[in-house]
């Protein structure tokens, strides 16, 4: 049975010089859950994850790991709390020293437990090389394998791929799910990028200016945003509002539950002018690798539709319609 309490942040914020950085955020993450956070730069993400960290004192609320309290910088000699371990961008290895150096003097596990994190983190081969002699991608699999030989029970990952190509990034993301799966170490991930954290988080909390402003599963957050700044986050979407929003919706006189609709391009299809839904006239066709979107002009707005295939071209008059169950976002 997981862990119910395993992390519990409660009512933690933070000002500095004045100005509120974190307010009043509170979740739970439950042992072996994954959590990502999401929020543009500035949003207090990396700011959070220090906290829990203890590497930032917050000036309100408290952190708990199973029950006990995650003390700041402020109350402890040595900044950090014992069974949390935090991973940045950047891996800040000592120079010119042999991999296996590193990693020797940074173990607390058993012999066959450190190779069996070695295996995890696809360092073996590395061994031998200094870390001066690494790729930006190997240094980070090597760093976080000497946090890892520490046996932390909750891994904090702060844009662990920002600085990464796309070869090394992909090998991180299944290190890093392999370190859950296989290590039985529960992960909190911060990455800007919602191909980050879409496919990978069991649930998603999105910070705005210090606020937490959504939290629930990837699709939810995704597919039903509570504003546009949570929508922008995840992708492309469509804005509705008035007369066009009605007609799309087929209520040219009821109460609608809010006066703007959010809509991502694939919950819209085309059908050809007379069909319900809202006219428009197709502006632009595009190639977009796995799909094709189409730009529609509507009277005020301009649409974005994704489609399977060039079934339209510039120039032809066509009918916006929701697809069959597409999820939808009011908002005011």
């Amino acid at each position: 049975m997981p862990e119910t309490d395993f992390l519990t942040v409660a009512n933690i914020s933070l000002e500095e010089r004045g100005a509120v950085v974190l307010k009043n955020i509170s979740f739970e993450q439950h042992a072996g859950r994954k959590l990502a956070l999401a929020g543009e730069s500035g949003a207090g993400k990396s700011t959070l994850l220090q906290v829990i960290a203890g590497l930032v004192q917050p000036t309100g609320g408290e952190v708990r790991l199973a029950g006990r309290r995650v003390k700041g910088p402020q109350n402890v000699l040595v900044p950090g709390h014992p069974g949390i371990v935090y991973l940045s961008q950047k891996s800040d290895l000592p120079k010119s020293l042999r991999v296996e150096q590193v990693l020797r003097y940074a173990s607390k596990r058993p012999a066959a437990e450190a190779q069996a994190v070695y295996e995890v983190c696809r360092i073996s081969p590395l061994m031998a090389r200094r870390t001066d002699q690494l790729s930006g991608g190997e240094q980070q699999r090597v760093a976080l394998a000497r946090l890892l030989l520490s046996a932390p029970r909750l891994l904090l990952l702060d844009e662990p791929f920002s600085n990464l190509d796309r070869t090394h990034k992909q090998q991180l993301q299944t290190v890093i799910r392999d370190v859950g799966e296989e290590l039985g170490i529960t992960c909190l991930l911060v990455s800007h990028d919602p191909t980050d954290t879409l496919p990978w988080a069991d649930e998603l909390l999105v910070l705005e200016r210090g606020h937490l402003v959504q939290q629930g599963p990837p699709e939810q957050v995704y597919r039903q945003p509570v504003s546009e700044y949570v929508a922008a986050l995840f992708g492309d979407y469509n804005r509705l509002t008035g007369s066009e929003l009605r007609a799309l919706m087929g209520v040219p006189r009821r109460k609608l539950p809010g006066s703007a609709l959010l809509v991502r391009p694939e919950s819209l299809v085309l059908a050809p002018d007379g069909q319900p839904g809202v006219a428009g006239t197709v502006r632009a066709v595009r190639f977009m690798g796995s799909f094709y979107e189409a730009e529609v002009q509507l009277p005020v707005t301009l649409l974005r539709v994704r489609l399977p295939a060039a079934t339209v071209a510039p120039g032809a008059a066509v009918m916006v319609a929701l697809a069959p169950d597409a999820p939808i976002s009011f908002i005011e």
